[in-house]
């Protein structure tokens, strides 16, 4: 028994989303993905991690994909879901691409440089062919587009955002002082890692195209043309004014190379930019995560009401309710996404039928 799904899926999934991008679906997308299949094959040794790191490197990229194949095979794709595989190395893994010492944690993987320096004596560019965490997280990849050959979608690792990025090198509390008493040197830097984000974003897209269906990353939206998730975690300690200055000239930038693209906007810090970011013409929406400890994405009617009423779609996290309770606070489902798992095929039918 095989994964449970089809290239007719795919077809019919990509017409879904094209619409949905350019505004002219009547209805939400609801990516929901069941386990509660009998995959009909014997389980994997290795067990599932949630990074890819964790495994030992004598662990092969085969007997990963072999482990992400299993999985899916356990699941049930409803609605517009799809089967999905991460390479998952950690957020803003460009920054062990670039030297960093990579730690795994408990759930969560760590960054630090091998040395601190001076903001004026650090450089983000100098690509290394032979750095092991790129070439682990590529042949991870490559494993996973030889298995499937397009009836999986392969994600793009998550790269992070630049100043993220930047704030492994550069420690978030000096960085911060930096941008008061050396900001060109952090202009120079956040310039030198848009410069190397896309360069192995481009490499990734290589690998990963022309078998992959489209673009997706950790997000689970999927495009047919060029598409990422974009973040700035660091801007949630700076105010409006540095995030015009530092910020949103670089998100500009690579706005204008995606087709598609959608901004991470985390926790209610982040918040006192959303105005600034809507005003980004080529930003096709938002994922709001409130964080640990905030409300719950459906008690933010006010954040929601905001990007609608810019014409930015909006992706969702939870359940129908969820879905349903921001639906009805905005005025309908249109241009909405809900990412959501263990959801029973009878409330996902009354979900369709309340939202066409």
């Amino acid at each position: 028994m095989s994964i449970d799904f089809s290239q007719q899926r795919w077809e019919q999934l990509k017409e879904d989303y094209k619409l949905w991008w350019a505004g002219e679906l009547k209805r939400p997308l609801i990516h929901v993905s069941n386990k509660d299949r009998d995959p009909g094959r014997p389980e994997p040794e290795i067990p599932s991690h949630w990074s890819q790191s964790f495994y030992d490197l004598s662990v092969t990229s085969e007997e990963i994909v072999d482990r992400w194949d299993y999985d899916l095979s356990c699941r049930h794709y409803l609605g517009d879901s799809y089967p999905f595989v991460l390479p998952n190395f950690g957020p803003g893994v460009i920054a062990a691409f670039l030297g960093a010492d990579l730690e795994n944690g408990e759930r969560t993987v760590w960054f630090h440089p091998k040395e601190e320096k001076e903001a004026k004596d650090l450089s983000l560019l100098g690509y290394d062919p032979d750095n092991l965490w790129l070439n682990r997280v590529k042949d991870v990849s490559k494993a996973a587009i030889e298995r499937w050959e397009g009836l999986v979608q392969v994600s793009y690792t998550d790269l992070g955002g630049n100043l993220d990025i930047l704030s492994t090198f550069r420690p978030a509390e000096k960085m911060l002082l930096d941008l008061y008493d050396c900001p060109e040197e952090i202009k120079r830097m956040n310039w030198e890692a848009h410069e190397m984000w896309w360069k192995y974003y481009n490499e990734f897209t290589d690998i990963l195209h022309p078998l992959n269906p489209g673009y997706t990353t950790w997000t689970r939206l999927f495009s047919e043309e060029p598409f990422y998730i974009l973040q700035c975690d660091f801007c949630y300690m700076i105010s409006p004014e540095m995030f015009e200055e530092f910020v949103k000239p670089e998100l500009v930038a690579s706005c204008q190379k995606l087709t598609n693209s959608f901004y991470h906007l985390d926790g209610p810090g982040a918040l006192r930019h959303l105005d600034s970011l809507l005003e980004i013409e080529e930003l096709g929406g938002i994922q709001w995560i409130p964080g640990a400890g905030a409300k719950p994405q459906k008690e933010w009617p006010e954040v929601y009401k905001k990007v609608r009423d810019a014409g930015k779609l909006i992706q969702l996290q939870g359940d129908l309710d969820t879905l349903d309770t921001v639906a009805t606070a905005v005025g309908s489902a249109e241009g909405m996404l809900l990412c959501g798992n263990e959801i029973s095929a009878e409330d996902l039918a009354e979900c369709k039928l309340k939202w066409g």
